[in-house]
């Protein structure tokens, strides 16, 4: 037998026995384990953020562990099972890659993403953007949203022509903030939020990705300043600003 078949069985049998014998997977529920599920998502992601090949593999084994459970629940009511999800799937990969699986033929990635979108509304979403989870953080959903109308050729010309958008958009800030209408600026911080989002995918930056490796830079370099400042017998509230600028500008060596 195929080694990745055996694999595969042997989690599936393994459920079987988990659900039947064990007094805490008995009772799982789709809604119990949702937030686990997202949980090894976002794991999962620390991982590849991290280069961790180990950690990746590890995480890539607990979501496959979610899938299965999700299908075992699902196959107790009749509703379906691995089976149905596993031919779905692929029904769905040979019906979305005809220049693979059929005679169409595309010259590059844009004409891939293009050909989906007009496959997807043949399936029935009613909109490009049908296919956007709701409860995508407001980020990421962002930079999906913005692919996903690129490919039906709504979009800038070239990426330069975005400036003038963030640029109009911090002016409008800075209107807001003299009016004083907390609403308005909170809506003009998301218009701006939205059009930096915009800029980075133009230019191939993913922005999720961007600001995360930023925050983990600000929270090592942090961790630095409290330490030395620990070291100096000092407590952060108690120094300048200077000083505690001098301490970050020695962190960046360590970047």
């Amino acid at each position: 037998m195929d080694p990745r078949l055996q694999a595969f069985q042997r989690l599936l049998d393994i459920m079987d026995e988990l659900r039947e014998k064990c007094p805490w997977d008995k009772i799982q529920t789709f809604d119990t384990i949702r937030n686990l599920t997202i949980e090894e998502v976002y794991e999962l992601a620390d991982a590849i953020i991290e280069k961790n090949l180990p950690e990746i593999k590890k995480e890539l084994g607990d979501l496959a562990l979610h899938l299965v459970f999700y299908a075992k629940i699902a196959s107790e009511t009749g509703a379906f099972d691995i089976t149905d999800v596993l031919n779905g799937i692929c029904e769905k990969l040979v019906f979305r890659h005809p220049h693979v699986f059929g005679e169409v033929s595309v010259s590059n990635d844009s004409e891939v993403k293009h050909n989906w979108e007009k496959l997807k509304l043949r399936e029935g979403n009613r909109s490009v953007l049908g296919g956007v989870p709701h409860s995508l953080p407001a980020l990421v959903k962002a930079n999906r949203i913005q692919e996903k109308v690129r490919s039906v050729g709504f979009d800038w010309d070239n990426p330069e022509q975005v400036w003038d958008k963030v640029k109009e958009e911090l002016e409008e800030i800075q209107v807001e903030i003299k009016s004083g209408d907390k609403q308005k600026l909170e809506a003009e911080f998301g218009d701006l939020l939205f059009s930096v989002v915009n800029a980075a995918r133009l230019y191939g930056i993913d922005p999720e990705t961007a600001l995360e490796r930023t925050n983990r830079k600000f929270k090592k370099r942090f961790e630095y300043l409290e330490k030395e400042s620990s070291d100096m017998h000092k407590k952060l509230k108690d120094m300048t600003l200077d000083e505690m600028n001098a301490i970050w500008e020695k962190a960046k060596k360590f970047d």
